[in-house]
């Protein structure tokens, strides 16, 4: 039995077709339509639907075959639209339409992006000894390389002649086993004069979607010769922040002249620098222009020739101390008749030419058989200056700095204050009373707070426990010195445990002391409806 209204309902149909700059619309073993357009043109393409209630059209993407995973992202509209169509974005489109009566309509169309790049030509020879060092055979190999779809043919020119297997045997044409079409080589066996001439790879996709042939040329002689660099800086260059330097690169060799190019990583050419041929000028050098500049010059002769030089510009930041009580009875507290070791430890640039030096009270620390100093204790970060107090004394007790300086460099010199006396003690945690749950609202502000006590405090290294989450800086750990962790505008994401402790720098370098706090974010509620039927916004 109909019910009412119900006969006026029609399943939905949908049929695709285009209206943009198509080359070329086929059918493909009479099982899908093929919509051939040429890449930076315009893809238009319509899905026509009936049915009642109207249909919605929703069209998605895949790579290839009907059984590869669908694209995430996918476009809510009649007329699917893409200007400047790039070749990734080839593949086979589904328009489905549905108004919940019967099952969906699904049509699909497969679009073939057709494009040829400029051709690149390199050349690579090959001298070898024939009958001892009697004379020598040089052999050319010219390899010709382009992208294009549909796979593109090759054609080779001495001048203007056409080259082939069967007119010259001094010739050899073959592509690479481990090319798919998109390489020709031409070989040049026993280079003879007639070899030194102009060679064009020419190269065609026979005009489909009107994509002309393509072509590049070089002319090879008996000077040919692949590039050669040498560097007018050491390949490690250590600076000043605020000095000018200038790198020099100069060719050594190469036929045809090559190409010098400069170039910065990580990240781009920084914006104080300039190019001018094979120099490279960085101007008021800052300590983010570190890293490696790779001068490179190019000819298509050979293998490019590169230089590299790591730049490191001089830096110190971020002193920091550890007390370490005597780890050979076990303690963890500061005890006459014990060892202690007292480290500091600067992040710089070049981290092993900082020079530490130690103070007491305000003068020279007096170095004996009680009083040593050691580097690069394998327990401590690199390059760390530890200062060995054996058997501690009342007369050890005192102010010592430990000063961290660049000899000979501009570079301002970094301190660190440790205060060692009877109130020296290891740190406690503990969350204060009614603090161990903290309930708010979503998007409103959140305070975690955990109390350190203890001589010197260290900082409170903030993390989450119960997700594999970041914090909501972005990053796995939060670092705070009041003990506050303070969130703002709170999400239901950053509900969860949360823990505080003790950081193992600027205080004792013992098992850190911990503690956790519970953040419960609730849900926003929609009171514009009756109370019975009020729900939460929160998705």
């Amino acid at each position: 039995m109909i019910k009412q209204g119900e006969k006026f309902k029609a399943p939905a149909q949908a049929q695709i077709i285009h209206a943009g700059q198509a080359c070329v619309v086929k059918e493909d073993n009479i099982s899908e339509r093929v919509y051939t357009i040429r890449e930076g043109d315009t893809l238009v393409l319509q899905c026509l639907v009936t049915g009642h209630p109207r249909p919605q059209v929703r069209w998605t993407k895949t790579a290839g075959s009907a059984s590869d995973k669908f694209q995430e992202t996918s476009v809510l509209n009649e007329t699917l639209r893409i200007e400047k169509i790039q070749r990734l974005q080839g593949g086979r489109y589904y328009c489905k339409a549905e108004n919940g009566v019967g099952v969906p309509a699904i049509k699909s169309i497969r679009v073939d992006v057709q494009y040829l790049d400029e051709p690149v030509l390199t050349i690579h020879q090959t001298i070898s000894d024939v009958r001892g060092s009697f004379y020598q055979e040089k052999t050319v190999f010219l390899r010709c390389t382009v992208n294009s779809n549909p796979p593109a043919r090759f054609i080779w020119k001495r001048g203007a002649e056409t080259l082939s297997h069967s007119q010259d045997n001094g010739v050899d044409i073959y592509e690479p086993l481990y090319t798919q079409g998109e390489t020709k080589v031409l070989k040049l066996k026993n280079l003879r004069p007639q070899d030194y001439a102009s060679y064009t790879c020419q190269v065609s996709v026979r005009n489909v979607c009107s994509i002309p042939d393509k072509s590049i040329t070089f002319q090879l002689t008996n000077t040919t010769a692949p590039p050669a660099l040498k560097l007018s800086v050491n390949e490690t260059l250590v600076v000043n922040p605020g000095d000018n330097i200038t790198m020099q690169c100069s060719l050594t060799g190469g036929d045809p002249l090559p190409e010098v190019v400069w170039s910065h990583s990580p990240g781009p050419m920084p914006p104080n620098s300039l190019v001018q041929g094979g120099n490279l000028t960085l101007w008021r050098i800052r300590v983010e222009d570190s890293g490696y500049y790779n001068c490179t010059a190019i000819n298509n002769v050979g293998n490019p020739a590169k230089k590299m030089v790591n730049l490191l510009v001089r830096s110190m930041k971020n002193a920091t101390f550890q007390i370490t009580p005597d780890v050979i009875k076990e303690s963890e507290t500061i005890q006459l008749g014990q060892d202690l070791k007292l480290s500091c430890h600067v992040d710089a640039i070049p981290q092993e030419k900082v020079v530490y030096s130690w103070y007491k009270n305000g003068k020279p620390a007096r170095f004996s058989d009680r009083l040593l100093i050691t580097r690069n204790d394998p327990e401590l970060p690199p390059v760390t200056c530890s200062l060995e107090i054996i058997d501690l004394r009342f007369s050890d007790y005192g102010t010592y700095l430990c000063v961290a300086t660049f000899q000979g460099a501009h570079i301002p010199d970094l301190s660190v204050e440790v205060n060692i006396s009877s109130e020296t003690v290891p740190p406690t945690i503990s969350v204060p009373k009614g603090q161990s749950t903290i309930t708010v609202r979503e998007g409103s502000r959140a305070e975690l707070q955990c109390e350190v006590r203890g001589k010197p405090k260290p900082p409170i290294i903030w993390s989450r426990v119960d997700k594999e989450a970041p914090m909501p800086s972005g990053t796995m750990t939060m670092e705070t010195y009041d003990g506050k962790l303070r969130l703002e505008s709170v999400s239901r994401e950053m509900s969860g445990t949360y823990k505080c402790q003790t950081a193992r720098y600027n205080g004792f370098n013992i098992r850190p002391r911990e503690a956790l706090v519970q953040l419960n974010v609730q849900c926003e509620y929609n009171r514009t409806v009756p109370e019975r039927l009020s729900e939460c916004l929160c998705t």
